[in-house]
């Protein structure tokens, strides 16, 4: 089982195969945060604050038997291309890593196989997956966001 929790830490921060989000999020640029490249759907803002707002509700379900999830879709995303200013960007982020702290110290400590009481059939690996998952596919746009706009390595 310690393998496991410490296979899925990794996962979680990032994985071996790929970007991770620090990586991915460093030295943007703010004034670019919230350009749409090539008639894209979303900026690289939304698709951050998209990360942040999935993952904590990820966490809080697997936590608290009366969380509400947002209304999907439109809860997830947010409305405005660009954050307010730098502050809202950089607590963005941080909210994303002690929100994965906080779940990562959740698969330390409980069963990762007892379905979540209050789900229909949930658990932790079952999360942990899904986090990872979610986060990982939108960091990959988000590179390839940044490789658009010739702000990524060697763009």
């Amino acid at each position: 089982m310690k393998t496991l929790i410490e296979e899925l830490e990794q996962l979680l921060d990032g994985g071996t195969a790929h970007v991770g989000l620090n990586e991915a999020t460093a030295d943007i640029p703010f004034d670019l945060l919230g350009e749409k490249p090539h008639n894209l759907p979303y900026s690289i803002w939304q698709l951050v604050e998209h990360i942040r707002i999935a993952q904590w509700d990820m966490l809080e379900f697997s936590i608290d038997g009366s969380h509400k999830s947002p209304k999907w879709p439109d809860a997830y995303w947010p409305e405005e291309t660009a954050p307010a200013d730098k502050n809202m960007w950089d607590k963005t982020l941080r909210q994303i890593e002690d929100d994965l702290e906080a779940f990562i110290e959740l698969i330390q400590t409980k069963d990762l196989y007892e379905p979540i009481p209050h789900g229909t059939g949930q658990n932790l690996l079952r999360e942990a997956l899904q986090i990872a998952d979610h986060a990982t596919y939108h960091i990959a746009e988000i590179v390839i966001m940044r490789r658009l706009l010739g702000i990524w390595k060697n763009s």
